[in-house]
């Protein structure tokens, strides 16, 4: 079996695209075959050595966490997946180990595929499809006829935050680059603001503010909410944990596997409400080379990077 896996924390020199013996499934696991498999920021974050004192010290360590494939294998108490089921979802933060042919995950993590979804197109939706519906509803808990913005309306997570909201019946609002206002528009989104706007004009506006870029302060936040409203970002970092500690509107989302809201998420992406756009696929032997353009150039951009798998 081969995977891309690395030895030490570094940057994108570290990942080896190698053979690698796949684990038997433990109670509660499932092993599945994979067919697709998604990039994602954090991915190159953890690889670094960012999350080392959740991730720990042993090596090899995989690489990548969303995908899709076919379950090859349950563990002991394993009842709602069974041998052939396909299936998408997520590895844990610490075993990791999604770009391979094969991947180790815990049950709660991992779904039914949608028959209409492709492989390629199911493996682009848990991290952004669980983060977005955590942040707007569950966190954010946004009502129908309420308003949200959302700062980078048009990043995974924000694209698909606006299409989880829109599909409530709430009214969505967002920023983004100014090249991009009219994509913003195609979505159902208004009113739109580039990066860097100013807050005061939007004073007053909403119920909810989700920041997936961590770059709304939080005093531009307050200022355009509705009085009761409430601010959400997806950025678990240590001032945003101190910060939400503190009696007020801001809240910090710390984006957990809970498997009826992957459920939601998956059933979302198989009706078409959500959609996650893809901008390139390649196979797993010319992975490395997309992951360390991706992290290195931000390319390619406008949709996700999705390694597939034969």
């Amino acid at each position: 079996m081969k995977r891309i896996q690395y030895h030490q924390y570094g940057g994108p020199e570290v990942m080896r695209l190698e053979d690698f013996e796949p684990a038997r499934p433990g109670a509660g696991e499932v092993l599945v075959r994979v067919r697709a498999a998604a990039a994602n920021p954090m991915d190159w974050g953890i690889r670094s050595g960012a999350m080392k004192m959740v991730t720990g010290r042993k090596f090899p360590r995989g690489l990548g966490y969303d995908f899709a494939g076919v379950v090859e294998a349950v563990g002991e108490g394993v009842t709602r997946l069974a041998v052939g089921d396909e299936v998408l979802g997520g590895a844990s933060i610490k075993a990791s180990g999604a770009f391979a042919e094969m991947v180790l995950a815990a049950e709660r993590g991992v779904v039914k595929k949608p028959a209409n979804l492709s492989f390629e197109e199911a493996a682009a939706v848990p991290t952004v499809g669980l983060t977005a519906l955590q942040a707007v509803v569950r966190k954010g808990k946004l009502q129908p006829g309420q308003s949200v913005f959302i700062n980078g309306c048009l990043g995974g997570v924000g694209r698909a935050g606006a299409q989880i909201a829109l599909a409530l019946g709430a009214s969505v609002g967002g920023s983004c680059r100014d090249t991009a206002t009219g994509d913003a528009r195609d979505l159902g989104l208004d009113p739109i603001v580039t990066f860097g706007f100013d807050p005061t004009t939007l004073s007053g506006r909403f119920d909810l503010v989700v920041d997936t870029a961590d770059t709304l302060p939080t005093d531009a936040a307050k200022k355009m909410l509705n009085p009761g409203g409430r601010i959400v970002s997806i950025h678990p970092t240590p001032a945003n944990i101190a910060k939400s500690a503190v009696p007020g509107p801001f809240n910090v989302l710390i984006t957990r596997p809970v498997t009826e809201d992957l459920e939601e998420v998956a059933r979302a992406a198989g009706r078409g409400t959500l959609r996650v756009p893809i901008a390139r696929t390649v196979p797993l032997t010319e992975a490395v080379k997309a992951l360390a353009e991706l992290e290195r150039d931000g390319a390619p951009k406008g949709g996700k990077l999705i390694i597939a798998i034969d």
